[in-house]
């Protein structure tokens, strides 16, 4: 027997309609390529979606097809995000800052039909561009017509759309037609395609604005600094049209000053981006003694959030700090750390130190760690093991890949290996302890990367720290630590090495430390540890 509620799909074009009738004074506020400020209603947003709609039909696009963008956080990369999903095409975020021939991969790969880049990136499509053939037209994110440029298929998207309709019959369909398409950055082998559907967007949507995950209202101001080319935003985009939030865009500008600019004159309450932002943010506070009085709660992603960054948003600035994991995989959100009840009576360093961990699991995904044979570990916040996860909101196959990449287990389950090495305590806490690759396994111990790592950038004159595994001929594996330190620093390998003492066990110490002016980093702003395993094939520890 079925329930009697009205058959309605889980659609994303619901989000805007929504936002229009019931939030649709609120703003979205954009700082554009050029640098000036532009702001419009979700109600005036609305309705260029939907020219942009009726411009997208009259092109030729059709449900399946896959159109992509090569843009930033802007208000019409927003009405792309909604137009291109909203008549059943699917809209591919494409990472800029990949390599040059990644990119001309995953364009292929997709097979994309229209493809829709800001005045930014000209230069590095008219140089791909003889390598698309599927793409049909290029269409630049901006009112001008007369750009200088090689390209002979594009159009301006002002034009696209101005002789267009402000009136669209959203299309229904099945909430289980792809709605969006994203691409892992690629580490290891080429990129590979994660195609989200209507129904894993809206209730990951539901889940990231509980109180336990964003906590986001009608009252807030967000400023989503996470690109939107980077796993739709952490799903913001659609969490602020959902609940009416303003949202601020901030373009390309993502330095410090530039940030905080845009924070201070639209009362920004949340942002989120990755520990790298938030560095460049602290470090123009610091430098010019600033604060931040609108700001609330920053969510940082991506990698961990040093120990230090944490203590200097909370105790200096009065910013709640909340660390997300996820993947791509996961739509992207798997855990969110908010405190429960019984969190909120400890000593305030107690909490502090508490939010080192990535958090608890949100609705959506499940999640175990398991040992080499596939047993699963304990809850008991010491035991760690490979992260498994499953869920409506997780993956079961790579775009184009018909083979599942799903690990059954004795129930005929199936579970999507993160690559990740974790421990999850009683209360059911996650906390990453590394990648797999990237795990040291010294003399039967094993060593943490990431708590090596954070251990390091906690000293006042190191920016940047990384850690890999070096062969050893007694404990087959030891760590190499390589720092970035502040200009003019005089820092010492001894210093360095003093300063763990204490606070990790003896044997995590790193057996040496090597200085470098910069640290490889992967398109999504992660270390790139194998660059870094590559630079340093030759270096040799000593048997000491």
């Amino acid at each position: 027997m079925h329930g009697q509620m009205m058959n309605m799909p889980l659609l994303i074009s619901s989000l805007l309609q929504h936002a229009d009738r019931y939030n649709g004074d609120s703003e979205i506020v954009s700082r554009m390529v050029s640098g000036e400020i532009h702001r419009y209603t979700y109600r005036e947003a609305h309705a260029r979606t939907c020219q942009f709609a009726n411009a997208l039909v009259k092109l030729g696009a059709r449900p399946g097809d896959r159109l992509g963008t090569l843009a930033w956080n802007t208000h019409r990369h927003y009405e792309a995000y909604f137009g291109i999903s909203g008549i059943g095409a699917i809209s591919h975020t494409i990472n800029p800052r990949l390599f040059p021939e990644q990119i001309s991969y995953i364009i292929n790969h997709a097979e994309d039909k229209l493809l829709f880049i800001d005045e930014t990136f000209i230069p590095l499509v008219e140089k791909l561009s003889p390598q698309l053939p599927t793409v049909e037209k290029i269409i630049i994110l901006t009112d001008k017509t007369d750009l200088k440029t090689s390209l002979t298929n594009w159009i301006s998207y002002e034009a696209l759309i101005s002789d267009q309709s402000d009136e669209f019959e959203w299309p229904t369909f099945d909430e289980h037609s792809a709605s969006s398409l994203c691409y892992t950055s690629g580490t290891t082998g080429n990129p590979k395609g994660v195609l989200y559907s209507h129904r894993s967007t809206m209730i990951h949507t539901y889940t990231a604005a509980m109180p336990d995950a964003f906590n986001i209202s009608a009252q807030d101001v967000i400023m989503p600094i996470v690109p939107m080319f980077h796993v739709n935003a952490w799903g913001l985009p659609y969490v602020c049209t959902m609940t009416g939030s303003k949202i601020v865009f901030p373009g390309p500008a993502m330095d410090g000053q530039s940030l905080y600019q845009l924070m201070e004159e639209e009362d920004v309450t949340l942002s989120a981006g990755v520990p790298t932002i938030w560095a460049g943010l602290e470090s123009h506070l610091k430098d010019n003694q600033l604060k931040l009085p609108s700001l609330k709660r920053i969510v940082v992603g991506g990698s961990a959030c040093p120990d230090s960054m944490i203590r200097s948003f909370e105790m200096d600035h009065n910013v709640e700090v909340a660390h997300a994991w996820g993947m791509t995989e996961l739509s992207p959100l798997g855990t969110f750390n908010t405190f429960k009840a019984k969190h909120v009576a400890l000593e305030r360093e107690a909490q502090l130190a508490f939010k080192g961990k990535q958090g608890k699991v949100l609705f959506g995904v499940e999640m175990k760690i398991v040992d080499d044979g596939g047993n699963e570990l304990p809850w008991d916040g010491k035991t760690f093991g490979d992260l498994l996860v499953r869920g409506p909101n997780v993956l079961s196959n790579y775009f184009q890949q018909t083979e599942s990449v799903l690990i059954q287990d004795e129930r005929d389950l199936g579970w999507f290996d993160t690559g990740d090495v974790a421990t999850i305590d009683p209360d059911g806490y996650l906390q990453i302890t590394d990648r797999s690759k990237d795990v040291i396994k010294s003399g039967g111990e094993w060593i943490s990367s990431i708590e090596i790592e954070n251990t390091a950038v906690s000293h006042p004159e190191i920016i940047e720290a990384a850690v890999i595994a070096m062969p050893h001929p007694k404990w087959d594996e030891r760590p190499l630590l390589i720092v970035v330190k502040k200009q003019n620093s005089a820092l010492s390998r001894e210093e360095v090495l003093e300063f763990f003492l204490g606070k990790v066990a003896k044997w995590c110490i790193p057996d040496d430390v090597v200085f470098v002016a910069e640290i490889p980093h992967t398109a999504t702003g992660k270390i790139l540890k194998t660059k870094l395993r590559e630079d340093f094939s030759d270096y040799k520890i000593s048997s000491v």
